[in-house]
């Protein structure tokens, strides 16, 4: 009886290796925004709510380019959108250290040119180019592997830049992440397509708009996009404003730091757990228990008393779901339309999300300006919770139909 290899190709296991590092950077760097504000309102008198908008723009743009830089992937090569998207990410790095970097300067660099650099560099891109190594039945898997490592990354950087904002100010640790992004701009060039000899699947002749028009008639592709708006939301509610909730509360500003790196710890587990059971289950299950349990964990958050323990079992708990949808959600879109145009149609996916995200980032922020507190904000997260929950449960998990009859 013969085994599967894992690993199709030596190529396969660079670009896998690759992936993670690039995504461990990207994401590592994007997790400790929200640790910044309190420095940001003080030395250039960023307000809350243009804090929130900024990273609600940068979610947006993260999302906007997401499909772009997918079909560039898709048409040319990995490696090509990814680097290009790292230019743009150094240089809102480097142009908010070295201003100007007030008003609609802190717009542009952070919201802008970093929100265009995460939409080829984070966990769409790369992973979308590791799934076309893989087939069905390890994929889920691989890319699980990818949002691990990334976790890992979310675990690492909130330690250090707390260290370092508290040690040598935010200008230093700006300049540390610009290095770090040259590094995984290094990395991305072998973050490489498979070749014809290489694809784990039939050539397929479909063109771009056919593409596009066979994802937007399938019913569970729509729910699916619908969902994982949700998904945004609630990740970038926490990662954004969590650090002024618990200072609201009467906690201590390292009590932040700990909830976003015990989200990137234990979301590593999270992560592969859940690669792992979408290539024994039901995806679509996983997805609606995963939503389900996040709305308990915020109900626990905000409804027990303000506590040290309290706020770490949000962050252990929250951390387990936190980007643990991720793999079950690209592993439905490759399933149902194969992986010609997986960076595409995933792009497509979470732009969704990405929308989400900017609500989540500037909602929090105006909701607190408005009302003095996140109270609103958790509502609508909590109600979210219950909407995904239920919209994955009628998605069909089998092939279009034009994969059924290749």
């Amino acid at each position: 009886m013969s085994t599967e290899k894992f690993f199709q190709s030596r190529t396969a296991l660079i670009t896998l290796f690759a992936a993670c590092f690039v995504v461990l950077i990207s994401l590592g760097v994007r997790q400790t925004f929200g640790l910044f504000f309190m420095d940001f309102n003080e030395s250039l008198k960023i307000s809350n709510t243009a804090f929130g908008f900024a990273i609600g723009m940068q979610m947006l743009m993260w999302g906007l380019t997401g499909p772009i830089f997918g079909a560039i992937a898709d048409k040319y090569g990995g490696h090509i959108a990814i680097i290009s998207a790292f230019i743009f990410y150094a240089a809102g790095i480097f142009f908010l250290y070295t201003g100007p970097n007030t008003g609609i300067f802190f717009q542009i660099h952070m919201g802008l040119l970093i929100g265009i650099g995460l939409g080829g560099t984070a966990i769409s891109i790369p992973m979308s180019i590791v799934g076309k190594h893989f087939p069905l039945s390890t994929r889920t898997i691989a890319m699980s592997f990818v949002t691990a490592v990334g976790s890992f990354g979310y675990f690492l950087s909130p330690i250090f830049t707390s260290y370092s904002l508290n040690e040598f100010g935010w200008n230093y640790t700006l300049f540390v992440f610009g290095m770090l992004l040259i590094a995984g701009l290094v990395a991305a060039y072998f973050v490489r397509s498979p070749s014809a000899t290489e694809n784990v699947e039939k050539t397929s002749d479909q063109s771009f708009s056919e593409a596009l028009n066979e994802a937007f008639k399938t019913k569970s592709y729509i729910l699916l996009v619908s969902g994982f708006f949700v998904c945004g939301f609630h990740i970038t509610l926490v990662g954004t404003h969590v650090p002024k909730y618990v200072i609201d509360r009467g906690l201590e500003d390292w009590t932040a730091a700990a909830i976003l790196s015990l989200i990137g710890l234990f979301n590593i587990f999270g992560s592969l757990l859940s690669g792992y059971l979408s290539a024994k289950m039901s995806k679509k299950i996983i997805l609606s228990a995963i939503y389900f349990l996040r709305g308990v964990s915020i109900i626990f958050f905000i409804f027990t008393p303000a506590s040290n323990i309290a706020a770490f079992i949000f962050g252990a708990s929250f951390g387990f779901l936190w980007l643990s949808t991720v793999p079950a959600t690209s592993g439905i879109v490759a399933h149902l339309f194969g992986t010609k145009y997986l960076g595409l149609l995933y792009g497509i996916v979470f732009l969704s999300h990405q929308i989400g995200s900017f609500f989540g980032a500037y909602l929090g922020g105006l909701f607190h300006d408005t009302y003095g507190s996140y109270d609103y904000a958790w509502y609508l997260a909590i109600a979210l919770s219950v909407f995904a929950a239920i919209i994955h449960l009628p998605i069909k998990e089998e092939p279009v139909l034009r994969l059924k009859t290749e």
